[in-house]
Formats: C-alpha cells, sequence, structure tokens
C-alpha cells in the first residue's frame, strides 16, 4: 500500500537552495527531488509533447520540489526542455546515467562515445546505432525533427540504435558485448549501448549531492528499473507501445505506483496523486 501521507513538504517561501554549499549546515534541505524519465514519461511517445504534464509539473512549481529530467537523450537535447520547463537551475541525468548535466557547468568531454564506437566492430553484425545512421535517418526512426535529430547525434558517452537481426542473433550479440564490457539497456524504443552506467548511479550522484528528504522516480521501461526501485517512492507510467516493466519484488511493489493513463498524462495523474495531502 503506498504511504502518500508519508511525504513531507517545507514552505518553498521560507527557504533557499544553491548548488554548491550542500555542506553547509544553514542551507535548507530539498524537501522533494523528482526523477523522470522523459520519452513515454514525461513526453509523449508519438508527438514528444509535455503539455498533459503540466498540472503535475505546476504542482512540483507550487511545493518548490526538485525535477530532474533522467534520459536517453544527450545533453544537447535536454537543455531545450530544461529551458521549456524553467529546470534550468537543477541538474539532469543525460545518455541513460552515463552522464549528469549540472547547471552552470561546462559538459565532460571524453573518448567514451569513440570507444563505444570502436567497441562496435568487435561485436556480431545486427544493431544499427545512431552513429551509423544520417541526421534525416534519425528523424525518420525516431519522429523527431531533422533540427532535434541533429542534437539526438551529438552524443558523448552512450550509443542507441536499432536491432535488425533475429531474437537468436540478438542473444548472441548481447553475450559478447558483455564480454568485452559493455552493457546494453532496452528503452521504450531503442536498444542503448554503454560502458555500463545506469539512471540509478547518477541518481545516487545527484543525491549524494543534492541531499533531499524524499525522492520520487518515475519511468517506463526496463531501463528506468533500477531508478524506480532506489526511490522512496517509485511511479511506473503506463505505455501501450510496448512492455511493462515486470512487477518487483513484494517489499519493492509495495511503494510503486502502477498509472492507468500513458505517457504523460499518467505522470500528472502520479505527482498529483502523491502530494495530494501535502
Amino acid at each position: 500500500m503506498i504511504e502518500i501521507s508519508s511525504l513531507r513538504i517545507y514552505n518553498p517561501h521560507r527557504q533557499t537552495f544553491t548548488f554548491g554549499t550542500m555542506n553547509d549546515a544553514a542551507t535548507p534541505t530539498l524537501p522533494l527531488l523528482v526523477f523522470s524519465d522523459l520519452d513515454g514519461t514525461l513526453l509523449d511517445h508519438c508527438d514528444y509533447s509535455w503539455d498533459k504534464a503540466r498540472p503535475g509539473i505546476d504542482r512540483l512549481a507550487e511545493l518548490g520540489a526538485g525535477l530532474v529530467l533522467a534520459s536517453s537523450k544527450t545533453a544537447a537535447e535536454i537543455r531545450p526542455l530544461q529551458q521549456q520547463m524553467s529546470l534550468t537551475d537543477m541538474p539532469a541525468i543525460v545518455e541513460n546515467g552515463a552522464g549528469v548535466l549540472w547547471p552552470g557547468a561546462p559538459d565532460k568531454i571524453g573518448d567514451s562515445y569513440q570507444r563505444l564506437r570502436g567497441a562496435l566492430a568487435l561485436l556480431p553484425k545486427g544493431f544499427v546505432g545512431f552513429g551509423d545512421m544520417t541526421d534525416l535517418e534519425v528523424a525518420q526512426k525516431t519522429g523527431l525533427s531533422p533540427a532535434q535529430a541533429v542534437l539526438a547525434r551529438q552524443r558523448k558517452f552512450s550509443e542507441p540504435g536499432l536491432w535488425t537481426g533475429s531474437d537468436l542473433e540478438l542473444q548472441a550479440f548481447l553475450e559478447k558485448a558483455t564480454q568485452i564490457g559493455v552493457s546494453a539497456r532496452q528503452g521504450g524504443r531503442f536498444l542503448t549501448l554503454s560502458f555500463g552506467k545506469t539512471k540509478a548511479d547518477a541518481m545516487a550522484e545527484v543525491i549524494e549531492r543534492l541531499k533531499p528528504t524524499r525522492t520520487i522516480a518515475l519511468g517506463d521501461a526496463p531501463n528506468d528499473s533500477e531508478m524506480i526501485r532506489a526511490a522512496d517512492q517509485g511511479v511506473i507510467v503506463a505505455n501501450p507501445h510496448s512492455p511493462s516493466i515486470p512487477t518487483f519484488p513484494r517489499e519493492i511493489e509495495a511503494r510503486i505506483l502502477r498509472t492507468t493513463q500513458a505517457g504523460p498524462r499518467g505522470w500528472s495523474e502520479a505527482i498529483l496523486a502523491l502530494t495530494a495531502d501535502l
């Protein structure tokens, strides 16, 4: 049974929140921090809009709660969304947890993506990643605009793509990937390769720095499972376009809310329900 009343929100008008001063005893604790997947969860599966989530987003703003976007999207893709949602003062988890975008901090430049592309040459054929596609092809496969597809291909840590072989060939691909240290995670739409860091790992990094009193995590796909399990309250948003996240063990499922509405409407339904008594 979900203990909605266990969440407690402080009056946002009596506190301020500043990055970089988390060890200062005078700095108030962030009362509620929400981590949210994007595609199929906060964003509509078909048109990527978030209009139907506005009631829930407005509710979090009213309560002074933080909202951390957590997605397979790149930093270049997430920045405009943060600006649209007035979230530029919050961190974001990018590329399925492989990196964290901190407010005011420059992007970390590394060689993870190029190493990953090199590792693909050692794996069985059948995976077609964004790096194998043109901007137009990515736009066609994702439903993104051509301009958005350009941002989606500006990757630094991970490689999403489509599997074109059989299920048996996929199993061989995944086994070989594991042998060479490459992790493969199935999202709502794409199979994403990385060197293993998950959304839950990045979530732990954000929690350690921001030290919220309570956390909620929302997602719709298997690659959200660890993040949902790690939160004080997990939410699985219905997604009729792909298989749902399987039932967790009883003690974990007891603090999981599964929505009846899909996408941003279900996201807002959950946020409003979990904050109704605050």
